[in-house]
């Protein structure tokens, strides 16, 4: 079955830096759109950023310039670079599909920015 493990978040002052990593197995990654998605407290899980190839990204208004998709087809990972974080930016991260798919979801990496 497909699994996709979220790791690399934590505890990062306002302004600074984290890389989250999302390892697949269980799927042909290079076949799919892969997409990194949070969860703001109180909010609706929402979709940040997605990559096809290194070439075709896209990102929401709110991380655009800041945030930068990568993925890495022979070791099956997708990367999610996460610069001058905010407050904002605290959330639940996951990776997935893009579209999701909802037995794909994993356990997520938490990431708190604050000072």
């Amino acid at each position: 079955q497909v699994q996709l493990v979220e790791s690399g978040g934590g505890l990062v002052q306002p302004g600074g830096s984290l890389r989250l990593s999302c390892a697949a197995s269980g799927l042909i990654f290079s076949f799919y759109t892969m997409g990194w998605y949070r969860q703001r407290p109180g909010k609706e899980r929402e979709l940040v950023a997605s990559i096809i190839t290194a070439d075709s990204t896209n990102y929401a208004d709110s991380v655009k310039g800041r945030f930068t998709i990568s993925r890495d087809n022979a070791k099956n990972t997708v990367y999610l670079q996460m610069n001058s974080l905010k407050p904002e930016d605290t959330a639940l991260y996951y990776c997935n599909t893009q579209p999701s798919r909802a037995t794909f979801w994993g356990q997520g990496t938490q990431v708190t920015v604050s000072s």
